[in-house]
């Protein structure tokens, strides 16, 4: 079944200008390195210390973070409610999520170790391709085929592109994309452009329908497993329940359980992946 958000802890804050700058406030639990460069987004980079541009839903942002607020660079309140507000999830109560894994000694040690990672709610094309092309792949690699796609097919946005539209890519065959070298990719990227811009699939359908019921759409498309399928749904469509997993993941549940995640994690599934593919990647389980 479908989380329902309602039933979900949220948090409240205040938006205020300053310097042209919007200041979102408070904002706890988000480490913009942990976030933006742990592998659920592929279009961030930091230009200096604390400060990160990247592209989502075809604008360009610099964000950075302060003592318990969010600081966006080079936007508007209305872009902050029609895109940021969603991406950064910051209506969600991570405070009380990790509260509730507390419980879990592995999701207590996990939590506290990745906390300031937070669950991006990306352009869902832009999730599938992207997914699409991290199969087998190395996160610089991934990057630099999806720079190569955008400059290619993207809108050109100043200083830098947007992530092309499946339409973009719908007409085109696995030959033309020969320039971004995504190799055997390259034919799943075709398909799934094809099938979205079709409407065969409908992601405001998917995001509805329950969560096996959703994965097995997705699958339809050429190349993409229920890993890829899970991931769009966590990273694309919002439904934190989703459980990618991968050879780290499986690693987690034979190692630190037996299989599987405890039920306190189930609701908020997606969320306790991240802090435990963090943890088990960079951190010390069981030191």
């Amino acid at each position: 079944m479908m989380t329902d958000i309602k039933t979900q802890p949220t948090q409240t804050f205040t938006v205020t200008q300053s310097n042209g700058n919007l200041i979102v406030s408070p904002v706890d639990c988000l480490d913009l390195r942990d976030t933006l460069d742990c592998g659920q987004a592929f279009r961030w980079r930091q230009t200096d210390l604390n400060l990160w541009q990247g592209v989502a839903h075809g604008r360009i942002v610099k964000v950075q973070k302060a003592p318990g607020a969010l600081i966006l660079h080079n936007t508007t309140e209305e872009e902050f409610e029609e895109i940021w507000r969603a991406y950064f999830d910051l209506d969600r109560d991570y405070s009380a999520i990790r509260r509730r894994f507390e419980a879990d000694p592995v999701l207590k040690a996990a939590s506290e170790y990745a906390g300031g990672i937070r669950v991006l709610r990306q352009e869902p094309f832009e999730t599938l391709c992207s997914f699409i092309i991290s199969q087998n792949n190395n996160i610089p690699r991934i990057k630099g085929i999806i720079e190569r796609l955008c400059g290619l097919l993207g809108e050109d946005l100043g200083n830098d592109f947007s992530f092309p539209s499946p339409e973009a890519m719908a007409c085109l065959s696995p030959g033309d994309l020969a320039p971004i070298r995504a190799g055997f990719r390259a034919a799943y990227l075709c398909d799934a452009a094809q099938k979205v811009a079709s409407g065969e699939i409908d992601f405001s359908a998917v995001k509805r329908l329950p969560l096996e019921t959703a994965r097995l759409e997705l699958m339809k498309i050429r190349g993409v497993g229920p890993k890829v399928a899970d991931c769009v749904l966590l990273f694309g469509l919002g439904r934190v329940e989703a459980f990618p997993v991968d050879v780290w993941i499986k690693r987690v549940l034979f190692d630190l359980y037996d299989g599987a995640l405890p039920d306190i994690a189930a609701p908020y599934a997606g969320i306790a992946q991240q802090y435990l593919f963090h943890y088990i990647r960079t951190g010390t389980p069981g030191g």
